[in-house]
């Protein structure tokens, strides 16, 4: 009665619905996770995710063993891992959590299903967060999602029946996957003990600016609650981190102080990952069409190499974009609203087409979520059909963002020399030319009329606009929610057009 409890992108035992389950049958349980290296060798999969991953599979392992069943490491192709596992051990059930995650793994786990359908082998997938398989619509969507996020935690077992004998295996290496360093030195580490640091710092100090600091790069780094790479891999859970934030409102209602703005906002953004996370659940194709098909085309396929490569060192001239791309390398975060400029300014300025942009944006950030990161390339980029188009402009951003430019300085130490009135445009100084600094790519404002244009132009027609009514209906939030319990905060769900930006976790 062994039965194999599956660890992909929950790695925790605190509220892990599938691990109550698998303790609940009462056998032995086998705690696993696959190490699978085609999924390393994808182009949206890094070193940083792996050291990140890394850190959580020790953390992981640890907390496994105080219940008793320590957690084996295989490397190798799931379907034949859990073959091996099933003929030593003579498995009788796979539990896991349902995983939204990009093509490869959604394929994979097609192949699982059918072999343990060959084998007859039940494998039991339990929900983890808002997001609803084989959803039928989204009316109704926001208070199921609320409902599910407010109710009771999954208990942790006191202590789970191991398998006797078991190979723990060991934790690869990045160099064993084949990956190369890439330069995050600053990158946040993984593990549950720092996902619980950063939460309880973020509830209790640091996120009283969240609100208004958000938007800024620099200030962002601090207020925001750097929470998003652990709710990608789990080793936090979203019910976890909105009951911790809904216990902190309840503690500072009446006061003046920021926390209530701020911790609404955090509300607000944990049910947004949810509602774009149920947009590739329900259509995962969208990570590689357009989710109109009115922008297939639109931009060259094989982009500009030169214009690539120029966006991805962060030496496109254009100070604050470059900025902040930089950063992006070394630390592996950036806030929300300056990650939607980066691909509005590949997309329009450099009218780079996303599928080229998109895998080069995953690799970078540690907190890469399939579920939001394609959805979020393709509104910004406007091919949703849905959404305005926006275009932002990286020299007001600068201004607006950093106008004393100290983080677009840090990060671009060769324009130390430039005054601050021209700092976010240097071509206009006249010391320019003895800058070790490329000149702009392209014409700011000249390149945002061609693709605002071109952008609105596929806007028209009937044709247009009924797939753009269908992809409202399957997409598009509604204006539903209605909270279950009094644990609930108000207004967490999303508006209904999708209009504010949402991810400054």
């Amino acid at each position: 009665m062994v039965t194999v409890l599956w660890f992909k992108r929950d790695l925790r035992v605190t509220d892990h619905p599938a691990l109550a389950h698998a303790a609940a049958l009462g056998g032995p349980v086998l705690p696993l996770y696959i190490v699978e290296p085609d999924y390393w060798r994808l182009p949206d999969t890094s070193h940083r995710h792996w050291a990140f991953t890394a850190d959580c599979l020790r953390d992981l392992r640890t907390a496994l063993g105080r219940l008793g069943a320590p957690l084996a490491l295989r490397v190798g192709n799931a379907a034949a891992v859990l073959q091996a596992l099933h003929d030593a051990h003579g498995v009788t059930a796979i539990v896991s959590h349902e995983e939204t995650g990009n093509l490869w793994t959604f394929a994979r786990d097609r192949r699982v299903a059918a072999w343990a359908r060959a084998v007859g082998l039940p494998w039991v997938e339990l929900p983890q967060s808002g997001v609803v398989r084989r959803l039928k619509g989204r009316d109704g969507w926001a208070a199921a999602r609320d409902g599910v996020v407010f109710a009771d935690a999954a208990p942790t077992p006191a202590a789970l029946r191991s398998v006797p004998g078991l190979d723990p295996g060991a934790i690869p290496s990045a160099a064993d996957l084949g990956l190369a360093p890439d330069g995050c030195a600053a990158r946040q580490p993984g593990g549950r003990a720092a996902a619980e640091g950063l939460l309880a710092s973020f509830l209790t100090e640091r996120g009283r600016d969240y609100r208004r600091a958000m938007s800024a790069p620099g200030p962002g780094a601090r207020a925001c609650s750097r929470l998003s790479p652990h709710l990608a891999l789990g080793t936090l859970s979203v019910r976890e981190a909105a009951q911790a934030a809904a216990a902190r409102q309840r503690a500072v209602r009446g006061t003046r102080d920021g926390w209530g703005g701020s911790l609404r906002s955090f509300q607000a953004r944990l049910a947004w990952r949810d509602h774009f996370i149920q947009k590739l659940e329900d259509e995962p194709e969208i990570e590689t069409r357009c989710l109109h098909s009115a922008y297939e085309g639109l931009r060259p396929r094989i982009p500009d190499a030169a214009r690539l490569a120029a966006w991805e060192a962060g030496e496109t001239g254009l100070p604050f974009l470059d900025a902040c791309m930089r950063s992006l390398r070394a630390t592996g975060w950036l806030n929300f609203r300056m990650r939607a400029m980066l691909v509005s300014v590949a997309s329009c300025h450099l009218w780079l087409d996303w599928r080229a942009t998109g895998p080069v944006l995953a690799r970078l950030f540690t907190d890469y979520e399939p579920g939001i990161h394609w959805s979020q390339m393709q509104m910004q980029s406007g091919t949703t059909g849905m959404n305005t188009v926006r275009i932002y402009n990286p020299v007001k951003q600068g201004r607006d963002q950093d106008p004393r430019g100290e983080f677009t300085r840090r990060w671009l130490p060769e324009l130390a020399g430039v005054p601050d009135a021209v700092l976010h445009e240097p071509w206009r100084w006249d010391g320019a030319g003895r800058l070790r600094y490329p000149p702009p790519v392209v014409d700011v404002a000249e390149a945002a009329r061609a693709a605002r244009a071109a952008l609105w132009g596929q806007r028209k027609g009937e044709a247009f606009r009924a797939e753009a009514a269908r992809v409202v209906e399957k997409h598009a939030s509604r204006k539903d929610a209605r909270f279950v319990n009094d644990r609930a905060p108000r207004r967490t769900s999303p508006p209904p057009d999708d209009r504010q930006l949402g991810f400054d976790l």
